[in-house]
C-alpha cells in the first residue's frame, strides 16, 4: 500500500475529490496547511501597513491505496488541480506499512 499526500490550491479542493471519487477512492483526509516553495509569499496591507505574508494557504489531501490505484490517483490529482502556474502544488508517494481499522480490527488493504 501507499500513501499519497497532494499539497494543492485551496480552490482546487471539490475538484480533486471529485476526480477521486470517479476512480473508485472511498476514502481521504483534508488539512488546512500553509507553506511555501518558488511561490513565495506576497505583501498585504493591513490599516494602512504593508506586510509580507510567507506562508501561502494550501491544502493536503492524503490517500491510503492499493499500489496498482497509485498512478490513477495522481493522474486523477493533477487533472483536477493543474491551472498551469505557479504555486499548483506537489504530490509524494510513501510506503504504508500496516493499516488497522481501530472499529473492526481489520487490517491493511481490507481497513482501507
Amino acid at each position: 500500500m501507499k500513501k499519497v499526500e497532494a499539497i494543492i490550491k485551496p480552490f482546487k479542493l471539490d475538484e480533486v475529490r471529485e476526480g477521486l471519487s470517479e476512480i473508485g477512492v472511498t476514502g481521504l483526509t483534508v488539512t488546512e496547511v500553509k507553506g511555501f516553495g518558488r511561490q513565495k509569499g506576497h505583501t498585504e496591507l493591513y490599516r494602512g501597513a504593508e506586510y509580507v505574508v510567507d506562508f501561502l494557504p494550501k491544502i493536503k489531501v492524503e490517500i491510503v491505496v492499493a499500489d496498482n490505484q497509485v498512478d490513477s490517483v495522481i493522474e486523477a490529482i493533477i487533472k483536477a488541480s493543474r491551472t498551469g502556474k505557479i504555486g499548483d502544488g506537489k504530490i509524494f508517494v510513501s510506503p504504508v506499512e500496516q493499516v488497522v481499522r481501530i472499529r473492526t480490527g481489520e487490517t491493511d488493504e481490507a481497513a482501507v
